[in-house]
């Protein structure tokens, strides 16, 4: 899943989540109530700001249009709208069939792909700096996870600094405040 979080101060609220996080609950059809454990591994980035420049150069994309997928009714099935953007280069793929108009695709593929060479940027920087950046997500395993979501005893903990809550609920719900305040602190 990808998405765009927008805000004042988003990504310094948010980066804290980057890496693997356990979920442990015990799913509806296990008949013997044994708790089954799940891993999602989570990447923030920051979105490109207007100021930063990344130049992409016209001739160093590919534009393909075509139909887009899914429900949507009859505007869906017969018009061109969705936008797959191919940067040479780099082989970064993006597309976007969210919007109704090819023009408003298009610029949102933009903004997509300037993240993404933003990052890579990023990326090449922080190689240069040191290997902080690239443990930010690890490998994925359960061993790296940084917090545990155990749904039977309704509860957080954050593993990086031992805090741990009994709100799960709260926090399913959108929450976060006392988890990113201790992480900040």
């Amino acid at each position: 899943i990808e998405f765009i979080i927008k805000g004042k101060g988003a990504y310094s609220l948010l980066k804290y989540e980057s890496g693997s996080h356990r979920v442990q609950r015990v799913p509806v059809t296990e008949s013997n109530g044994r708790l089954q454990t799940s891993t999602a591994t989570v990447l923030v980035m920051p979105e490109a700001d207007e100021d930063v420049e990344i130049e992409i150069n016209p001739n160093d994309i590919r534009v393909d249009i075509y139909r887009s997928s899914g429900c949507g009714g009859q505007g869906v099935n017969t018009t061109d709208s969705a936008v797959r953007i191919t940067h040479l280069p780099t082989g970064l793929v993006v597309t976007c069939q969210n919007e109704r108009s090819q023009i408003q695709n298009k610029e949102q593929a933009m903004k997509v792909l300037k993240s993404r060479l933003y990052e890579l940027q990023e990326q090449e920087k922080a190689e240069k700096e040191g290997n902080e950046r690239r443990s930010k997500i690890g490998t994925g395993d359960r061993a790296e996870k940084i917090r545990t979501y155990n749904y039977p005893q309704n509860r957080v903990t954050d593993h990086r600094i031992g805090f741990t809550t009994n709100s799960l609920d709260r926090v399913m719900d959108g929450a976060l405040d006392d988890i990113i305040d201790a992480l900040i602190a």
